[in-house]
């Protein structure tokens, strides 16, 4: 054997005693290693993350880069306004609400409250109350039940009520329209988790949904990675150009440049 031969094999047996001592030494010590500990990363840390950078994206690049990348109009209509400024993303939990006028049964919309109860930390509660612009599908007692469990927002199509109250807590909501109705009486629950139509959207359970002063557009889960990276490039871009159009005070000369608009 030669000597380079007998340094390697020297080499791997101090190796092998030193991971054996480690190992004693572990379990002295009463440490247990798991294989968890080498596994990829988590799932919900990988959610958590994607949910934070969609946060940091304009809601109106969103909205380019989807109809960019799939042909279609996912924002929705003028007629969804904030209570107050606001920006916020998470994932669709949704509701929907059927008309059932004179309904006396006590436990016609539990549905939609267990449906809150169910969520968690960025989650947006996505209603659709139907015909309901001039019905309240939440107010205070739900609000307040979802920034107790960390929702990132609500948007209703429909009414909200108790305004004051949920400015007063800073639960961030969009609505069609702002009135002291109620759905008691007037409304049934017709389901949870379901594919809704939102202002003209169609939304799933799991979407993402965005929001800021510009409005509210809706993301397909299946698109969301392609989706932030183009409205990123396009956010970069258009950030850029401002600076550009201040020093040159040309946009023409901007637009040639980043090609964007």
């Amino acid at each position: 054997m030669t000597w380079s031969k007998r340094l390697v094999k020297f080499g791997t047996v101090v190796a092998s005693i030193v991971c054996l001592g480690i190992l004693w030494e572990c379990s002295q010590r009463g440490w247990v290693l798991h294989a968890a500990s080498f596994q990829g990363p988590n799932p919900q840390q990988t959610e958590n993350n994607l949910i934070a950078e969609f946060r940091h994206v304009e809601v109106a690049s969103l909205s380019d880069a989807l109809e960019q990348l799939t042909g279609k109009r996912m924002y929705m209509t003028h007629h969804m306004q904030p209570i107050f400024t606001t920006r916020f993303a998470g994932f669709a939990r949704t509701v929907l609400l059927k008309k059932d006028e004179g309904n006396s049964d006590p436990a016609v919309l539990n549905g939609m409250l267990t449906a809150i109860d169910e969520g968690s930390t960025d989650s947006v509660y996505v209603m659709v109350v139907e015909d309901g612009a001039d019905i309240a599908g939440m107010g205070g007692l739900m609000g307040t039940a979802m920034a107790a469990r960390n929702y990132a927002g609500a948007v209703i199509d429909g009414g909200v009520r108790d305004v004051a109250y949920l400015r007063k807590i800073g639960f961030p909501v969009y609505a069609t329209g702002i009135v002291p109705s109620t759905s008691v009486h007037h409304y049934r629950f017709a389901g949870a988790q379901i594919p809704v139509t939102c202002d003209g959207v169609p939304v799933n359970a799991g979407d993402i949904v965005a929001a800021d002063s510009d409005g509210v557009v809706v993301v397909p889960r299946d698109h969301a990675r392609e989706v932030l990276a183009l409205a990123q490039q396009m956010d970069y871009k258009e950030h850029s150009m401002y600076a550009v159009i201040e020093q040159t005070k040309s946009i023409v000369e901007a637009v040639k440049k980043f090609g964007r608009l």
